[in-house]
């Protein structure tokens, strides 16, 4: 018969006398050895005579990566894409969100999407910053439009290159300061639309290219990059298991009242769509598509006054703030934190305490002004 032995080696040790301190004395360890303890129980027979020990578990085995030839996972968003693209760096693209800049070219090809307040003045109008990996297939985007300082820090945290027409004299010190901050600015294509002449400049077909050899700059990551931003979840996640989620299936963002951003869940695409002014923001560039995001990051963020409606958000702050996750209809509170110009946000559920992992697909990112913060309606 097989019999299960446990040996027990109990070593006691007794307490210093002391810590170690400087002066202090300190005693030597009393070490006692006990005697192996047989603990010895016999295995019952099974009806053959023989004895039956357990069955060993089965290990489970990891399904392996799933892999595609020739394309790899985006950094941005997770999907799979061109493997040539693997390091190129991707531009952040400054838009105009004004009424009359309407319609928005291009803006469906974005991997990320940031609206953020850009004037205290004119009812806190926002502006978008649009960041896009393969910059090579467009045909048109815009209109474009200024920069300010908050994009600066942005845009340090993706490696991007800034894509503006010019800014306050003080960004623009800033944009020259920051090493990491490439930019080109005011080297676009005029469109004719009927338009004054600040709402007709677009990035379109090869401009880009052009830009990047006339500057010199490299077009893959350079040594500012921190790497990725996401954890991804493969699958499809469902946030409610997430300790906190609520339903979400719209976002109004009262804080933005001059154009009413509202983001509506799309049950059917598994999306949300993006609303302002009233109604659908469509890209006639690519057959009046609508604007829609698989995940939606809102930011609570304090900001500093710079004179004459100019503004610059806190956007470095290692404090913990505010915020939300939301997708597929549910959202979570989130806390996040950005430690440097190039660090990349992050972002902690606050109930758990863990940093979240994000759908497949591409995401919208609100900096809310944290004076209107609590003015923001979830249904």
């Amino acid at each position: 018969m097989k019999k299960k032995v446990l040996i027990v080696m109990i070593a006691a040790m007794a307490v210093l006398s002391g810590c170690g301190g400087e002066g202090e004395d300190s005693s030597s360890p009393i070490i006692v050895d006990l005697e192996p303890v047989d603990l010895s129980t016999e295995e019952p027979a099974s009806e053959s005579g023989e004895s039956e020990s357990e069955p060993e578990s089965e290990q489970e085995q990891e399904e392996p990566e799933e892999t595609r030839e020739g394309m790899y996972r985006s950094e941005l968003t997770n999907e799979w894409i061109d493997e040539g693209l693997k390091n190129q760096r991707p531009v952040a693209i400054m838009v105009d969100n004004e009424k009359v800049a309407l319609p928005h070219y291009g803006l469906t090809e974005a991997d990320i999407l940031y609206e953020m307040m850009n004037s205290t003045l004119n009812n806190r109008i926002t502006r978008f910053m649009a960041i896009v990996k393969d910059w090579g297939k467009i045909e048109q985007f815009g209109s474009i439009r200024s920069t300010r300082s908050t994009n600066v820090y942005l845009v340090g945290e993706w490696n991007a290159v800034l894509c503006h027409d010019g800014g306050p004299f003080f960004t623009m010190d800033l944009v020259k300061e920051k090493k990491y901050c490439d930019n080109f600015t005011g080297t676009f294509s005029r469109v004719a639309n009927g338009k004054k002449r600040e709402y007709t400049e677009y990035v379109v077909a090869g401009d880009l290219e052009k830009n990047f050899n006339s500057k010199g700059y490299s077009v893959e990551y350079n040594e500012y990059y921190e790497g990725p931003h996401y954890t991804f979840s493969n699958e499809e996640l469902d946030l409610v298991d997430a300790g906190n989620a609520i339903t979400c299936n719209e976002i109004q963002l009262k804080p933005f009242p001059h154009n009413n951003s509202t983001l509506i869940y799309n049950e059917e695409k598994g999306t949300y769509d993006y609303y302002e002014y009233g109604e659908p923001h469509l890209d006639p560039q690519h057959d009046n598509a609508q604007l829609t995001f698989k995940n939606l990051l809102i930011q609570s963020c304090s900001f500093s006054n710079l004179g004459e409606g100019y503004m610059v958000y806190n956007i470095i702050d290692n404090s913990g703030n505010e915020g939300y996750y939301i997708t597929n209809g549910k959202a979570i509170e989130v806390t996040w934190y950005k430690g440097s110009d190039t660090s990349p946000t992050v972002y902690y559920n606050t109930a758990t305490g863990e940093e979240i992992e994000l759908n497949t697909g591409k995401t919208y990112i609100a900096i809310v002004p944290s004076d209107t913060w609590d003015s923001i309606v979830i249904k």
